[in-house]
C-alpha cells in the first residue's frame, strides 16, 4: 500500500518539504525496481560501472537513487544502494515519517547495506536478482529482534522482481568488461539458474 504524501503536509509537527525528491506515477514494488534496472543500464552503459542501482521511496517520491561507482570513485564502500539511502537519509534526517520508507534495488543488497537499511529503518526492500555469494536475505529471516531496541531489525524482503531483466544485465556487462574480479562474479549472477530466486 502507497502512503502517498504532499509538499507542505505537517506530520506530528514536521513541515513535510519534498525539495529535490521526484513524484511517481506509479510506486508499485515492480515500477520501482524497474527503476531501478532502468538506473543500472546507465550505470553500465554510460559509466562502464557494473549494472547495480537503488531507488528509496517514501510515499510515492524518490527521496534517493544512485547507481554502483566502485570504478568511478576507485572505492569498495560505495554500493548502490548504500548511496542511495544515504541521500535518503539526508532528506529524512530525524524527521518523522509520514510513509513507510521502501528501498527497491535490482540486485539482492548485500549485508552492509542490510545494516545501513536497519539503520535508516527501511520497511520493505523489494530486489530483482538473487546474490548467493553475498545476499543478506537468509541474514534478515534468521534475524532475532531484541527487547532493547524492537524497532531495529531487518526489513520485510521480497525477491525476484524483474530477474530474468537483471540477469540478462548482468550477461551483458560480462560480454563487454574486462577480466577482472568483478567481471568474475557478475559471470557467476549472469549464469544463476533460471526461473524464481
Amino acid at each position: 500500500m502507497v502512503h502517498a504524501i504532499t509538499d507542505g503536509a505537517e506530520v506530528a509537527g514536521y513541515k513535510i518539504n519534498l525539495g529535490s525528491a521526484m513524484k511517481l506515477a506509479d510506486a508499485s514494488p515492480e515500477a520501482l525496481v524497474d527503476r531501478a534496472v532502468r538506473l543500472a543500464e546507465v550505470a553500465m552503459d554510460s559509466h562502464g560501472e557494473m549494472p547495480i542501482a537503488a531507488v528509496v521511496e517514501m510515499g510515492g517520491w524518490v527521496i534517493g537513487s544512485a547507481f554502483t561507482q566502485d570504478r568511478r570513485q576507485d572505492r569498495r564502500l560505495i554500493h548502490a544502494d548504500l548511496l542511495a539511502m544515504d541521500e535518503a537519509d539526508r532528506f529524512l534526517r530525524h524527521n518523522p515519517r509520514p510513509a513507510p520508507v521502501r528501498l527497491a534495488v535490482n540486485l539482492e543488497p548485500c549485508v552492509m547495506c542490510l545494516g545501513a537499511a536497519m539503520a535508516l529503518r527501511v520497511d520493505e526492500i523489494y530486489f530483482g536478482l538473487e546474490s548467493p555469494a553475498d545476499g543478506a536475505s537468509g541474514v534478515a529471516a534468521g534475524w532475532q529482534r531484541s527487547p532493547d531496541l524492537p524497532w531495529y531489525g531487518p526489513p520485510r524482503m521480497v525477491g525476484g522482481l524483474h530477474r530474468e531483466a537483471v540477469r540478462d544485465q548482468f550477461r551483458r556487462f560480462c560480454e563487454s568488461a574486462p577480466d577482472s574480479g568483478y567481471r568474475r562474479w557478475a559471470r557467476t549472477l549472469a549464469d544463476l539458474p533460471g526461473g524464481a530466486g
